[in-house]
């Protein structure tokens, strides 16, 4: 005898909603070793092991501290710019039912952290780094969620918004995560100094590239795929439930986000391709990678707010900007930003963001238009005054820059005392330690170099690939 099974349609979407916010969250993790990806492949390779070691960091102390103190500052902060309540800001703590919107908070967080190690590339004080991480995910990442997700300032209820009458609208972080990370990287860049080498006597931008194309473009494609979650995750519920009791799935819904985050990240891929023929003379594929980012990032807070077309022009926007924003960024402001995280998340974001109710879906409004610019302007001033006091507090205690030996040596040997490429670390630095077969080192693409020092001959293709001096 068959028996029809009594589920209550509540449970069973809140069920599935969990479970989509969980599966997202995972996806938006994966961005980590995008990022580390990224970075890695844009710095020299003596420096690429300190890269990975500052991503993995972010990880690591930033959900601890964003669980135990940043989640908790976030509801502060919003009850404090709106007038609420803070009385529950730990509340997540012992309540297991808020710790999956907990974790999904907390990749977010990361997201901001992470952006900004690589502004400050190839020449930061690891345990500078590292305060700076913590203050970043317990104070000034928060303050700004604050703000906005968490009803504060900026949100219909607080103390700006209801003035101006509208709500902030920053859906998936344009702002709220990558212009704050872009921002606080490059007033951290400032404050850390110009490698060494980046500008000649005269004060001209020098060029010093990444050692690896190949990682950066990777690492760029497995952000982009994280960015589906980024994006299309925040779109949290899937599943409604309507008074009677019917269940509906969001597809309209979800089918936007997708779409426009698509869309943009294809625009502003083929903008910066564009720019760059135009610049350079040839289309370049890093700033062309760079491009898909900053068309993410330029839709990620509009992505259900605003037309097809329009999410297509903000990424391409976003794509148009970025390369003569970091020009201006290097140039004119003598900022050394290694990986151009002001240009594609700084300038991209705010961009993006402060014109959502240009190619709004509901029409134009002016007290919305109004309130995203005022929105932006906060955010970076608040950004900007608490990165640059908390950078000199710490510059103070522990200094910013590691020395100029260990700039010159790498901060690979310098800061963690290791290499990422042993094999082709020049013979006087190499560990005498490096187990050998009969009389040949070990190399770690599986080959042997020779026994008479570990020179490579001239023909190997693996030397003309390396491009690794003793400089480097």
């Amino acid at each position: 005898m068959n028996s029809i099974l009594q589920v209550d349609p509540t449970t069973v979407a809140n069920g599935i909603n969990n479970v989509w916010v969980l599966v997202v969250t995972f996806l938006i993790f994966f961005m980590q070793p995008g990022f580390a990806l990224l970075e890695s492949g844009q710095v020299r390779a003596k420096n690429v092991g300190n890269v990975l070691m500052k991503n993995m960091t972010d990880w690591i102390l930033g959900t601890l501290v964003y669980f135990v103190v940043g989640a908790a500052v976030a509801v502060m902060i919003g009850g404090l710019t709106s007038g609420g309540d803070i009385a529950g800001a730990f509340g997540h703590i012992g309540d297991s039912n808020a710790w999956i919107g907990w974790l999904f908070g907390a990749v977010f967080a990361m997201t901001a952290a992470t952006i900004v190690s690589g502004a400050v590339a190839e020449r930061m004080n690891f345990d500078a780094y590292v305060l700076f991480t913590i203050v970043v995910v317990a104070l000034i990442y928060p303050v700004v969620v604050g703000f906005t997700w968490s009803g504060g300032l900026l949100s219909a209820n607080g103390f700006i918004g209801s003035a101006l009458g509208a709500g902030y609208l920053d859906f998936a972080g344009a702002t709220v995560v990558h212009m704050c990370g872009g921002i606080a990287g490059l007033v951290a860049a400032k404050m850390v100094g110009a490698r060494k080498g980046r500008y000649d006597e005269n004060g001209n931008s020098q060029p010093i590239p990444g050692h690896s194309m190949l990682l950066a473009v990777l690492g760029t494609f497995i952000l982009a795929f994280g960015w589906y979650g980024f994006n299309v995750g925040t779109q949290a519920t899937i599943l409604a439930v309507g008074d009677d009791g019917t269940l509906t799935f969001m597809g309209s819904a979800l089918g936007r986000v997708a779409l426009v985050t698509t869309l943009g990240m294809a625009a502003g891929g083929a903008m910066a391709m564009l720019t760059s023929s135009r610049y350079q003379g040839k289309p370049d594929p890093l700033w062309t990678a760079n491009g898909i980012l900053a068309g993410l990032v330029a839709v990620t807070g509009a992505v259900p707010h605003v037309t097809w077309w329009g999410g297509a022009l903000l990424g391409g926007l976003g794509g148009f900007l970025v390369l003569p924003a970091f020009h201006f960024t290097v140039d004119r402001l003598k900022i050394d930003d290694v990986c151009g995280v002001f240009a594609v998340h700084g300038v991209a974001g705010a961009v993006g963001t402060a014109l959502i109710p240009i190619f709004a879906v509901g029409g134009f409004s002016a007290n919305q238009f109004a309130l995203q610019i005022v929105g932006v302007v906060v955010i970076a001033l608040w950004t900007i005054v608490a990165s640059a006091v908390i950078l000199a507090v710490i510059d103070a205690l522990v200094g910013l820059r590691v020395s100029e030996e260990e700039e010159t040596e790498g901060l690979d040997e310098g800061e963690h005392g290791v290499s990422v490429y042993p094999e082709f670390v020049p013979n006087e630095r190499r560990d005498s330690t490096v187990a050998t077969d009969g009389g040949a080192e070990l190399r770690t693409d599986g080959g042997s170099s020779p026994a008479n020092g570990g020179a490579l001959p001239a023909d190997d293709p693996t030397a003309a690939d390396a491009g690794v001096s003793d400089d480097e």
